[in-house]
């Protein structure tokens, strides 16, 4: 990574509810690089744990949005897609990727569309295999157990055995160009597991972070979001992985405890963190 590296983010912006973009552009940024957003939907909160919440579809506003980019001669090192608005604006994400992603540039997707079995508000099987479409774009593609089953066709359950997540990883390798992080390994009683899969090199690695016994939103955000910004700043996939299970689990212990906060994990309290992660896990 150099002082120019600039990254693209294309997910929902949610005002209020700490996920997708209020949690990329703050953690990405915190990494040192240069953040750039690509709002899909404008929502008021999340969808989870809020009723009525308003939604502003933003599709018709991404066509213009990568003319004006083309114009302006503007590229990205990377590209960074989290939850999309809606099924009509996955092709015009293609579009993006192939015309401003610089030529040796790295695309991340985080196919945000479900988890515990169902999909979020809004999707659905066909956006599932659309999704997968997209995610062949991808040099890295970091699924959570239930988006992987949709991914793959599969009945999701509670609990897999590792062998099973081993297998998964093994069938996800057909999604991505370089590699699979699939999050949700819980055959260790007090860790759990991320399996890194790296397709060129047929080689698999389990990286464990240690468990905490609480479930938040936006946790694969800030995930996804560290393991971004740790890969653009020269981790391997393997160390990336570590470095953001632990800002996540960090998180998570901020959280456990305020009854008050339901909503998301208090993420912001362990940016500070992100240097020493980086300089203690290589």
């Amino acid at each position: 990574m150099n002082e120019n590296t600039k990254i693209l983010t294309i997910q929902d912006i949610s005002c209020f509810g700490q996920c997708s973009i209020t949690v990329a552009l703050p953690i990405v940024s915190a990494f040192g690089i240069e953040t750039a957003v690509l709002p899909s939907a404008v929502l008021s909160t999340h969808t989870s744990g809020f009723e009525g919440y308003t939604v502003r579809d933003l599709t018709e506003d991404l066509p213009d949005i990568r003319k004006h980019w083309e114009k302006e001669g503007i590229y990205f090192d990377a590209i960074y897609t989290g939850f999309i608005g809606s099924i009509e604006q996955l092709d015009y994400i293609k579009e993006i990727i192939d015309s401003r992603l610089k030529p040796d540039g790295l695309v991340f997707i985080d196919p945000a569309m479900a988890d515990h079995g169902e999909f979020y508000n809004g999707f659905d099987q066909e956006f599932a295999d659309k999704m997968g479409e997209l995610c062949k774009l991808g040099d890295f593609i970091l699924p959570n157990t239930t988006e992987a089953c949709y991914l793959l066709h599969k009945p999701w359950k509670e609990e897999f055995t590792h062998e099973e997540m081993l297998e998964m990883a093994k069938e996800l390798s057909d999604f991505t160009k370089k590699y699979v992080i699939l999050k949700g390994d819980t055959h260790k009683e007090s860790e759990l597991g991320m399996i890194v899969l790296d397709k060129e090199n047929s080689s698999v690695d389990i990286v464990y972070n240690d468990k905490v016994d609480y479930v938040s939103h936006g946790t694969g955000d800030v995930f996804a979001s560290a393991f971004v910004g740790s890969t653009m700043c020269g981790k391997s996939p393997s160390s990336a992985a570590k470095i953001a299970g632990e800002l996540t689990k960090k998180a998570i212990e901020k959280t456990v405890g305020d009854e008050t906060h339901t909503y998301g994990v208090k993420f912001e309290q362990v940016i500070p963190e992100i240097y020493s992660l980086l300089k203690s896990i290589e």
